[in-house]
This record gives structure tokens, C-alpha cells and sequence, in this order.
């Protein structure tokens, strides 16, 4: 069973703590876990781009000149593609990207994602990270004790309306409860910091 150490909020170390072997010892498939990627990326794009077809256009049902005698090429209506405020052709209409995965592919992806941090040493575990009051200044001196830097993830175990307001004006810090995770913030996260109660939900939810 993996391991690693436990540190208290002010960086001092509290000896070891065992993690889930089902989380942080999966096998680790490249190919589901960039499907996932590409799902959960594809399912927040909103596809509300909308063009106009040539029927659609304002104008028309009437012919821009007569059809013989003119010389030029017969036309039937200004709204054709063609001309400038006219339809347009293959353009892109209202509809959904969602990409839809098996829960146990999505499921594959996710334990894979936190074997690979854990692989890279970005996994670390701290006993907790209560705050007597909202104060953001008080969480970021936490998170340097912990040598957390650049884009942090903290796994919480539940809501706590502490910390996720005392973070929520520290850039590159995310928090997510622990039954709450996905592959995208696990991937692009530099330090994932996961709190001691976290485990066993996550654990519970994703083993």
C-alpha cells in the first residue's frame, strides 16, 4: 500500500499516512484519460454559435434584376450565399458537444490521474487546513509552510465556507471536495493537497 508523508498546516511533518491502494497505485492508461480530457473539455463549451441561413436572412422574394437581357448572370434572390448579407452555407447552429463516457472509463481516467501525481511526488497530505475565520492572508501562509506553489488543488472533505472564501482571491488555487473530483483540475494541478478526512471519502466514492 502507497504511502506518504502528513504534515500539520504549519509544514511540520506528523509521520506517515497509508493511501488508498486503488487510487494511487492504478494502472495508468494515457489513452482513457485523454478521452476523458476531451469529454469534460467538450461538455463546457455552451454551442450557442448561430448563423443565419438564406432563409433566415432579412430581405428577399423578390428578383435583384430581371432575368434576361442584362447580361449578366441570371439570380433569383439577394439572400443567396453569394452576396454580402446574404445566408450562410455550413455555418454553425445551436447544439451540444456533451461527449458521453462509461462512469467506469471516467472512473479509470481519474485513479490513473492520481497515480501519476503521486508518481511525480505532486501528492501531499495535511491533517487539515481549518481557518479560525475568513482571512486569505492566514491560507496563504499555510499553503507556503507546505512549499505549495504555482497551481494548487486542495481536496477538502466537505464544504467549508472558510477556505473556499479565504481562497477565492488566491490565483491558481482551486478547492474541491473530495467527492467532487475531475481529470482536468487533477492534471493541471502543479501540487495536489488533499486533507487527512478527505481520503476515506475519496476513497469511498472512486475506489
Amino acid at each position: 500500500m502507497p504511502s506518504t508523508t502528513l504534515y500539520t498546516k504549519t509544514g511540520a511533518e506528523a509521520g506517515t499516512v497509508d493511501l488508498p491502494e486503488a487510487l494511487f497505485a492504478a494502472p495508468i492508461n494515457e489513452a482513457v484519460m485523454h478521452q476523458a480530457v476531451v469529454a469534460q473539455l467538450a461538455g463546457r463549451r455552451t454551442g450557442t454559435a448561430d448563423t443565419k441561413t438564406r432563409g433566415e436572412v432579412r430581405g428577399g422574394g423578390k428578383k435583384p434584376y430581371r432575368q434576361k437581357g442584362t447580361g449578366r448572370a441570371r439570380q433569383g434572390t439577394p439572400t443567396a450565399p453569394h452576396y454580402a448579407g446574404g445566408g450562410v452555407v455550413f455555418g454553425p447552429h445551436p447544439r451540444s458537444y456533451v461527449q458521453r463516457l462509461p462512469k467506469r472509463m471516467k472512473r479509470a481516467a481519474l485513479v490513473g490521474a492520481l497515480t501519476a501525481k503521486f508518481g511525480d511526488g505532486a501528492i501531499r497530505v495535511v491533517q487539515d487546513l481549518a481557518l479560525d475565520a475568513i482571512r486569505t492572508r492566514d491560507l496563504v501562509g499555510y499553503l507556503a509552510a507546505l512549499q505549495a506553489a504555482g497551481r494548487i488543488l486542495v481536496v477538502a472533505n466537505g464544504k467549508d465556507e472558510r477556505l473556499e472564501l479565504s481562497a477565492r482571491n488566491v490565483p491558481g488555487v482551486i478547492i474541491i471536495r473530495a467527492d467532487s473530483l475531475n481529470i482536468v483540475d487533477v492534471l493541471n494541478a502543479d501540487v495536489v493537497l488533499i486533507t487527512e478526512p478527505a481520503l476515506p471519502t475519496m476513497a469511498e466514492v472512486y475506489a
